[in-house]
């Protein structure tokens, strides 16, 4: 009997690319699905109650009525006339069947280009299936060639006025990137691979991680975007050595201890904006600008700003300026002695700062030396996408809530900030946390970033009527202590630091606020954006700044002529400050002088959380 042949060696089979689509483990699938949806019942639970219990009100009738009107004199311009709506339909029709007829080549030559490729940078389509499988493929083309297709809608409708159309260009963009296909699990490779590796553990992750973010935005999503177990102010930020030494309604004075025997005669006083809290200056040692300034020899003072409460309702400007940036010289005067400052105000508390010197022009007080404004807009024609939400219709139901409320809530203005670039801080996290259930990492930019503070309702309607919708300081106009100030008045020596991406203060709108001023003003472009355009320490030796030409004619003429120099422009700004008064002093180590200090810093104002 012939021996029986022995069966050969079992070959490991390549798996096949569909394989990662494939559900391994039903049941287990299937029970967490139970507890996702178990979970998503709390989430519900936790937008609900706040609103049974009358404590919630929402509020997205009136946004999403604006959308629909801005929209829909786009759609007039195109139905107005058939042939105009025949022609839109066709190209988009025709890059559909490119698309299609792309695909069915790449099924016989994957090697084939596709027709529509994402823009360098976008980071949405990076996983190999979005290129390698048809079907993916299919839908990422067809999203891209739609979302181009209605932008451009926009752009060629003749009849918009130009506010109508920035509206509508800016809500075809917020409607674009939410409708993109990775943000849906089952139109994105990543996460349905991912779902089915997991057997849909990343789902139940990502629906708790949802229900705690409603719950504690108190019936809103507040979107996790940093790890904040990881950070505790005067613990491992805002950590830089100080004392309050003063403190008002409105303000808390921090001075920083010295780091030098000798400082500079004259103290730094820095204002920053009341939207986001001040530590953005002093995130930790290697990145904070107010460590930077002491160990230069600068006596460094802080205004920290309090988070508004329903009893601040009526401050408005002329408080801000009493209170916090008059209050701050008084404290500084008493503290060191000295009558002259230098004086730095960031975005907002720039603005301020900038409407403060051309009062004090009129007034007669002369303490402020030199003024150094960070990313700071003082006209506002060219103010970019925050003017969609500034209109007569939006801004008097601003003013409804405001007055019932006392205050516009923190997560209001996190939420308009984070709509500016939405495909970088909104749909990510999105994506991230709720879908690949995965915890954002820790990062102190973005802790800040979450770290809203309140607006105040006299003081928010008074910015954004006087500055956004009016204009009124580029302008002459705006009314302070009684009486139109003037830009044009103030004669001490400017520092303006713009940001070359910024999308908050754009750079061609400080530029033109540049020649508001009736001074000599130092035009400087950084590098990157809003936030690390200015907190950009020189060891680490990142981005450029442009410099030297007069401020005069256009931003991009301006450019041409300017010098580049690689890296921070710290160094820069210092010998600025030191051209115009390098007289040292022993070191103010007895921090407050002839003032109490009231605690350590960072103090109490910045403590206080929405």
């Amino acid at each position: 009997m012939a021996e029986k042949k022995k069966d050969a060696p079992t070959q490991p089979r390549d798996r096949s690319p569909i394989d990662a689509y494939v559900i391994r483990d039903p049941e287990t699938f299937a029970r967490n699905l139970a507890r996702m949806i178990e979970e998503a019942g709390h989430a519900a639970s936790a937008w609900i109650k706040p609103r049974e219990a009358g404590e919630k009100t929402d509020t997205l009738a009136e946004p999403m009525a604006d959308v629909v009107k801005t929209l829909s004199k786009v759609s007039e311009y195109w139905l107005s006339e058939p042939q105009r709506a025949i022609e839109a339909q066709t190209r988009l029709f025709s890059a559909y069947m490119d698309i299609w007829s792309n695909s069915i080549k790449r099924m016989g030559d994957p090697s084939a280009s596709e027709v529509v490729l994402p823009e360098k940078g976008d980071r949405r389509f990076t996983d190999d299936d979005w290129r390698d499988n048809a079907f993916f493929s299919f839908l990422k083309q067809t999203y891209l060639v739609t979302s181009k297709w209605a932008v451009d809608l926009v752009e060629n409708a003749e009849t918009l006025d130009e506010h109508t159309r920035h509206k509508a260009s800016f809500y075809v963009r917020q409607l674009a990137n939410a409708a993109s296909p990775s943000n849906f699990m089952v139109s994105n490779p990543e996460i349905f691979k991912e779902t089915v590796a997991s057997n849909g553990a990343n789902l139940v992750a990502g629906m708790k991680m949802l229900a705690e973010d409603i719950e504690a935005g108190k019936g809103d999503l507040k979107l996790r975007q940093a790890d904040g177990s990881a950070f505790t102010l005067g613990e491992n930020i805002a950590v830089s050595a100080g004392k309050v030494i003063a403190r008002s309604d409105l303000v808390e004075v921090i001075q920083y201890a010295p780091l030098t025997d000798k400082v500079l005669k004259r103290p730094l006083l820095i204002c920053p904006p009341w939207i986001n809290k001040f530590y953005i200056l002093d995130l930790n040692p290697e990145k904070s600008f107010v460590r930077w300034a002491v160990e230069q020899g600068h006596t460094v003072f802080v205004m920290s700003w309090v988070n508004p409460r329903k009893e601040h309702a009526d401050k408005d400007w002329n408080d801000y300026i009493d209170e916090g940036i008059t209050f701050a010289l008084d404290a500084v005067e008493k503290a060191t002695g000295e009558k002259k400052v230098n004086a730095i105000g960031y975005c907002v508390g720039g603005t301020l700062l900038a409407a403060a010197l051309a009062l004090y022009a009129r007034e007669g007080d002369d303490r402020i030396a030199t003024a150094t404004l960070f990313t700071t807009q003082v006209d506002f024609t060219n103010a970019g996408d925050l003017k969609v939400f500034v209109d007569e219709d939006q801004l008097e139901s601003l003013e409804r809530q405001m007055r019932r409320d006392g205050y516009l809530d923190g997560s209001r203005m996190a939420t308009a900030f984070n709509l500016l670039r939405s495909g970088d801080l909104v749909w990510p996290y999105v994506v991230n946390n709720y879908m690949k259930g995965k915890e954002p990492m820790p990062f102190d930019l973005l802790y800040w970033n979450a770290d809203a503070t309140r607006m105040g309702a006299a003081n928010h309607i008074f910015y954004l009527r006087n500055c956004y919708h009016e204009n009124n300081l580029a302008n002459a106009k705006m009314v302070l202590h009684g009486a139109p100030v003037s830009l044009a008045d103030v004669k001490i020596p400017i520092y303006n630091l713009a940001a070359k991406e910024d999308h908050i203060a754009p750079a061609v709108s400080v530029f033109e606020g540049s020649k508001c001023f009736g001074s000599k003003v130092t035009f400087v472009l950084g590098g990157s954006g809003h936030i690390a355009g200015v907190i950009n320490p020189p060891h680490r030796n990142k981005y450029q700044f442009w410099s030297g030409p007069k401020v005069a004619g256009e931003l991009s003429k301006w450019i041409k002529k300017a010098k580049m120099t690689e890296g921070s422009w710290w160094p820069h700004w210092q010998a600025w400050i030191e051209k115009h008064d390098d007289e040292r002093v022993p070191a103010r180590k007895k921090l407050g002088g002839k003032l109490k200090p009231l605690e350590d810093a960072p103090g109490s104002y910045v403590r206080e959380r929405t």
